[in-house]
């Protein structure tokens, strides 16, 4: 898949679909995100979904461990 031919849509519902495949799925793997999710988009989306799931997995761990994403400039 070329980056042009990618949506910003496209992305959200991505983010939106591994969001609640995580929430089901607290101790899957990116390969079985791939599996169960895959389908649902273009065949070259695997790496996206991959990312999207690192991206959703550190934000959690930011918030279990009370890592503030919010710096502060002085």
């Amino acid at each position: 898949m070329r980056f042009r031919e990618d949506k910003p849509e496209d992305l959200d519902r991505a983010r939106a679909a591994v969001a609640a495949w995580r929430e089901q799925h607290p101790q899957g793997t990116a390969d079985e995100l791939v599996t169960d999710l895959g389908g649902d988009f273009h065949r070259d989306y695997a790496v996206v979904l991959r990312g999207v799931l690192f991206a959703v997995d550190s934000h959690q761990a930011k918030i279990a461990a009370g890592v503030s994403i919010i710096e502060v400039v002085q």
